[in-house]
């Protein structure tokens, strides 16, 4: 018991520095670039948070837990929302620019929704799988063409080489302890609930996805703290993306598996209502303060709860 302490202690101690080093070096390759942060945090920051789950659900569906791998991508996409944003929110109220509010969440809402539709049939094959990469490329294709900041332009002596080493550095770093880190608190998270007896999907939906939806946590609380509410907002909902399009998308396409009809009562449904919730809080505050975070945070809990229940 004193290793598995040991450890969970160490992933924990992996993903507080590795979010603070990827933040900085994030956040900075941002300001040198003239790229607008929410980019950032959509795209290079959500792939790195999302590595967890990648590697998670797809290990998951090769040893035939299927209830894990798609336990684990329901539940990380609403602790993202629901416990990231809510504790983000709580540091330091987190603003949402109109371009989020008008294209990225929307995005988000209706990939969910697709996502939904596309496992209707309980099961996640190839065709399900090209679509979800497909609707990403999509979505990476649209990042770039609006990476830059209007109005900016790159300041040359800004891109000196030792700033731009130091930045990929540190992005570096910052993914290789996120994902170490996630690493070790989900192993020892998994021993200690088979030890109590939870069910597989049950362990995907809360203590998996809230292991691999710690480097989600760690950086954007450090993103907030710094406030960098856009790398904070964009990382959720980048996550969100990645974590159904590519994640699920590779599964489907290299181990297609079935999905428990039971998810389709609650778990699929809640998804989609908390990325609604968003969106309707975003649209009418232009951000999230701390009643909007305290309400998140108290929603994630019902989530769980229910969840256990079912």
């Amino acid at each position: 018991m004193f290793t598995q302490a040991f450890i969970l202690t160490l992933g924990i101690i992996l993903l507080c520095v590795g979010s603070s080093l990827l933040v900085e070096g994030a956040a900075s390759t941002a300001v040198m670039f003239a790229v607008r942060p929410v980019i950032v945090g959509l795209t290079i920051v959500s792939f790195a948070t999302s590595a967890p789950e990648l590697l998670v659900s797809l290990v998951a569906a090769v040893k035939g837990s299927g209830g894990i791998s798609i336990g684990n991508i329901l539940g990380s996409n609403v602790i993202n929302i629901a416990l990231v944003l809510g504790i983000s929110a709580i540091i330091k109220p987190v603003t949402i620019k109109d371009q989020i509010i008008k294209i990225e969440i929307p995005y988000m809402i209706m990939i969910s929704c697709i996502f939904w539709f596309l496992c209707m049939d309980s099961n996640i094959g190839q065709t399900d799988g090209i679509i979800l990469l497909f609707l990403l490329i999509v979505f990476l294709i649209y990042g770039v063409t609006t990476a830059k900041e209007k109005n900016c332009d790159v300041n040359i002596e800004r891109l000196s080489s030792l700033k731009i080493f130091k930045n990929i550095l540190f992005i570096i770093l910052g993914i290789i302890m996120l994902a170490y880190g996630a690493n070790f608190v989900v192993q020892e998270a998994i021993i200690i609930a088979q030890k109590i007896g939870l069910s597989q999907t049950f362990i995907g939906i809360s203590v998996v996805a809230l292991g691999t939806s710690l480097p989600e946590l760690a950086t954007s609380a450090v993103a907030a703290a710094r406030g960098e509410s856009d790398i904070s907002v964009g990382n959720v909902v980048g996550s969100n993306l990645f974590n159904i399009c590519l994640v699920m998308g590779v599964v489907g396409i290299f181990n297609p598996m079935s999905i428990d009809n039971n998810l389709h009562g609650f778990q699929f449904p809640f998804m989609i209502f908390i990325c609604f919730l968003l969106g309707l809080v975003a649209f009418i505050n232009r951000g999230i303060g701390k009643k909007n975070g305290f309400f998140f945070i108290i929603l994630f809990f019902v989530y769980i709860f229910i969840s256990y229940l079912n």
